[in-house]
C-alpha cells in the first residue's frame, strides 16, 4: 500500500485502540478483530467476544483469512488465502479517521466465494476511491464452507451469517471513530456476499444493523435445517465420527477441507449438467432461493428466514435495495449441451412470450450458440432470482425503493459479461491487480458512471432512474448502449411469472 500522508493519532475501538497506515485519500486499518479467534473451546460456536488488548494495535496488514484454500482455476478475483487463526476481523478506509462527528455514509462489503472461498484481503476491495468520495468502507470476514454453514449437533447453524451480524454489531458500537455515521450503513456483496446481503435483510438478528442494501448477483439457498442435518450427519459418517461438536473438534480443518466438496451440494439441483427444461423448472419451483450448495445459509426460522417470505410480509420494505446481475454471469461452453433451438422449443412449452424469447436469442446469438444452455443457468442462478424479488418487492410495498441494473458490458479478453466484471468497475479501481488480465483494456468512463451510482446510493439511498415501481422489469443498463431499459428483465420476469400474483 502506498502511503501518501502522515500518521494520525489511534482510534478506540471497544476491542482497544488500533492505528492504521496512510492510504489514498485517508487511512487503512487492516484485520480489525471483531471477534475471538473461532479455534479451540470456540470452535464451531456462535461468534464469541475478542479478548480486550493492551496498548495500540497495529494494524497495518492483512491478517489471517477464513479461506484457507483458493476457490479454484477459474476464479476472477485475486484472493489472498492467509494463514493463522484471527480469522475474525474487518478493515476499515476512511477519509476521516479519529473524526467521531464528521458522519460520513458507510459502505460494508461482503465477499463472495460461494460461501466456501473468497478473501477480504483482495486488492478488489480496497476502499481508496470511496474514500475519496466521501465513504467509509468497512470489508469484513466471516467463516466459510461446513466451518461456516455445516449442521452438527448442539452448534448453532449458519455460524457465517452470526459472524457477519457481529462485524455489523462492531462497526454499530465503532465507526463513529473512523467517521462514518452508524445510522447511516449500506451493506452491500457479490454472488455469495450479494446472497448474504440478501440473507440479512430477511434475519430478524440483523434488523437495525443498516438502513440501504446492494445485492450484486446475489445468489440464496432453499435448504431447510432438516436437509442441512441430514448432510451433516452423511459427513460425520464419512469421516466416522460422532456429528456432535466434540466429535467435529476431533478433526483438523485440514481432513474437513479435503472432503467437504462431496457433501456440499444440494440432491438434484439444476445446474450446468441441466436441460433447458429442468432449469426452467428450477426457476418456477425456487424463483428467488436458488443456490444449489448445501455449505450456505440454511433456512432455520431463527437467524435466517427465507427472503421470499419475508418479502411478501413486507420486513424489509423500509429498506432501500439495489440490485441486478451481469448479462452472462455463468455462460461457459458446455460440451454436449442442448441447441439454441431447443431451449427455444422448451421456453415456449413453458408458456414464454414471443418478445420475452426474442430477448434471449438475441443475447445467445450475439455471444454464440454454444451458450445456449448456460445462458440459462445464468438466468436460473442470478438473473431469474434479481427480477422476483423485484417483482415480489413492487407488489409487496417497497417497490418505490427498490431498483434493478443490467451489467451488459463485455470484457475485451471473453467477449462476455461475466460473473465478477463489473465490480473493478463499481469499485473505480481498473488499475487494481488482475483487472485488465480479465477486462481488457476497460473504459475508466463506464467505471465513473457505475462508482458514481454506488456512491450516490450508499450517500442518499437513491438512484437517478426510475424505480420498479413504475417499470417492475426496468433497469439502468451499465455497458451496451447503457440508458434505462423498462423491459430489461422481461425475459427473466416471464421465466418466473407463476410464483407471483401481479
Amino acid at each position: 500500500m502506498n502511503a501518501t500522508s502522515s500518521p494520525i493519532d489511534p482510534v478506540n475501538t471497544t476491542g482497544g485502540a488500533v492505528s492504521g497506515i496512510p492510504h489514498p485519500h485517508g487511512t487503512a486499518y487492516l484485520s480489525i478483530p471483531f471477534a475471538a479467534p473461532p479455534v479451540g473451546a470456540n470452535r464451531f460456536l456462535a461468534p464469541q467476544p475478542h479478548a480486550p488488548w493492551s496498548g495500540v494495535r497495529t494494524c497495518d496488514s492483512y491478517g489471517a483469512t477464513p479461506q484457507r484454500r483458493p476457490f479454484g482455476a477459474v476464479t476472477t478475483i485475486p484472493e489472498p488465502s492467509i494463514p493463522g487463526d484471527d480469522t475474525l476481523s474487518l478493515s476499515v478506509f476512511t477519509p476521516a479517521a479519529g473524526e467521531p462527528d464528521a458522519g460520513l455514509p458507510v459502505l460494508v462489503w461482503i465477499h463472495g466465494g460461494g460461501y466456501f472461498a473468497g478473501s477480504p484481503a483482495s486488492p478488489w476491495y480496497d476502499g481508496r476511491s470511496f474514500a475519496r468520495d466521501g465513504v467509509v468502507t468497512v470489508v469484513i470476514s466471516y467463516r466459510l464452507g461446513f466451518d461456516g454453514f455445516g449442521w452438527i449437533d448442539g452448534a448453532p447453524l449458519n455460524r457465517g451469517v452470526l459472524d457477519q451480524i457481529a462485524a455489523l454489531e462492531w462497526v454499530r458500537d465503532n465507526i463513529s471513530g473512523f467517521g462514518g455515521d452508524p445510522a447511516r450503513v449500506t451493506i452491500a456483496g457479490q454472488s455469495a456476499g450479494g446472497g448474504s446481503v440478501l440473507t440479512l435483510l430477511a434475519s430478524p438478528a440483523a434488523e437495525g444493523l443498516f438502513s440501504a442494501a446492494i445485492s450484486h448477483s446475489g445468489a440464496v439457498g432453499s435448504l431447510a435445517a432438516p436437509e442441512a442435518e441430514a448432510i451433516g450427519r452423511r459427513f460425520a459418517e464419512k469421516l466416522g465420527i460422532e456429528p456432535t461438536i466434540a466429535g467435529w473438534r476431533s478433526v483438523d480443518e485440514t481432513r474437513i477441507l479435503d472432503s467437504q466438496d462431496e457433501f456440499n451440494q444440494i440432491p438434484d439441483a439444476a445446474g450446468w449438467t441441466s436441460t433447458p427444461a429442468e432449469l426452467i423448472a428450477a426457476v418456477r419451483a425456487h424463483p428467488i432461493e436458488s443456490m444449489g450448495l448445501a455449505f450456505a445459509p440454511v433456512i432455520d426460522e431463527q437467524t435466517v428466514r427465507a427472503p421470499s417470505k419475508t418479502i411478501t410480509g413486507g420486513q424489509s420494505a423500509h429498506i432501500p435495495l439495489l440490485l441486478g446481475a451481469a448479462r452472462d454471469e455463468f455462460t461457459f461452453e458446455i460440451p454436449g449441451s442442448a441447441t439454441l433451438e431447443t431451449a427455444i422449443a422448451d421456453l415456449t412449452r413453458a408458456g414464454i412470450g414471443e418478445n420475452e424469447i426474442a430477448q434471449y436469442r438475441r443475447e445467445v446469438e450475439r455471444i454464440g450458440s454454444q451458450f445456449a444452455t448456460s445462458q440459462l443457468v445464468s438466468e436460473q442462478m442470478f438473473r431469474a432470482p434479481a427480477a422476483e424479488i423485484a417483482s415480489l418487492r413492487a407488489v409487496h410495498g417497497a417497490g418505490e425503493r427498490t431498483w434493478l441494473y443490467d451489467f451488459a458490458h463485455p470484457s475485451a479478453v471473453s467477449g462476455l459479461a461475466s460473473h465478477c466484471h463489473e465490480l473493478p468497475f463499481a469499485w473505480d479501481l481498473l488499475d487494481a491487480e488482475g483487472v485488465s488480465d480479465v477486462l481488457g483494456d476497460a473504459p475508466q468512463t463506464l467505471a465513473n458512471e457505475v462508482h458514481a451510482v454506488w456512491v450516490r446510493f450508499i450517500t442518499h439511498g437513491t438512484t437517478e432512474w426510475a424505480p420498479v415501481a413504475d417499470h417492475v422489469a426496468g433497469a439502468r443498463v451499465f455497458g451496451a448502449d447503457g440508458g434505462y431499459d423498462r423491459n430489461a428483465y422481461a425475459f427473466e420476469r416471464a421465466l418466473g411469472r407463476y410464483s407471483i400474483n401481479s
